[in-house]
């Protein structure tokens, strides 16, 4: 039986994913501060209550644990501290005790707003482009890489770093048509993470197979992700409510972390 330690596990996020993840031999156990809601079409789950800074908690997440699906966080731009002391102070904690716990199979979710002041080229954006954050919370998602990077160098732990574009239901606005992962494509890409052979450390853009899409997919494929959807499908929907795009000028468009890069740093967005 194997089981997949998802922190974040009462998130949005975690709740899209749960139901694609379930597997007869397979459980998923939640970690949360909030006991995650239950859904009708869950697998095999189990739960524990509590903080990534908690070394109690955390012993109790990691045991019996094959691989791990790290969604917890603060996932918005907000207080300093309290974004670094989450995505940076808890992700460390979080691949420490995983490399003492001989877990060496981890999934972190990193963000578009890692890279989000790269903009748009001739050529699709490929996933592993430089740190270029847009907030503090990008900032920290940045310092979420590299110390994954130092786990697999330093260890030899497979990690894989998912920049994720849009992950909803139905793309959110204009940037979704080229920035949209749909909930099925995002089963899709946290299994290959978990299935590929001996990845080491990688870093892959977390988007669907959009028409309109900016973002390169080889890094995806590499690793067996193969996305299915295409946010195409909400074009018409979405330009009659907000108008024509236009993915050459507009910066909110043109811009990897859209809108995030003119806001106010360390202001809850």
């Amino acid at each position: 039986m194997q089981r997949i330690l998802v922190t974040g596990g009462a998130g949005k996020v975690a709740t899209l994913l749960r139901s694609g993840l379930a597997r007869p031999d397979r459980v998923l156990r939640l970690l949360d501060v909030v006991e995650p809601k239950p859904l009708e079409n869950a697998g095999t789950e189990e739960t524990v209550i509590g903080s990534l800074t908690d070394a109690a908690t955390l012993a109790k997440a990691l045991e019996g644990v094959d691989a791990i699906v790290h969604l917890g966080g603060q996932s918005r731009e907000s207080d300093a501290r309290d974004v670094l002391e989450a995505n940076m102070f808890g992700t460390y904690l979080l691949l420490e005790a995983a490399r003492v716990a001989g877990i060496n199979r981890m999934v972190l979710a990193s963000s578009n707003h890692a890279a989000g002041f790269h903009t748009r080229g001739d050529e699709p954006l490929p996933a592993g482009l430089p740190g270029r954050p847009d907030t503090i919370y990008g900032w920290s998602k940045v310092a979420m890489e590299a110390c994954g990077q130092l786990y697999a160098d330093r260890f030899g732990m497979d990690i894989i770093c998912l920049r994720i574009g849009l992950w909803f239901p139905k793309p959110p606005g204009l940037r979704g048509l080229a920035m949209w992962l749909s909930p099925a494509d995002g089963n899709r890409l946290v299994e290959a993470c978990l299935s590929a052979p001996s990845p080491g450390f990688r870093i892959v853009w977390g988007i669907s197979r959009n028409t309109r899409r900016w973002w390169s997919l080889a890094e995806g494929e590499a690793i067996g992700y193969y996305p299915q959807d295409d946010a195409e499908g909400f074009a018409d929907e979405l330009i009659a409510e907000h108008g024509e795009p236009d993915f050459r000028a507009d910066p909110v468009l043109t811009r990897v972390g859209g809108q995030w890069c003119d806001i106010p740093l360390g202001v809850p967005y």
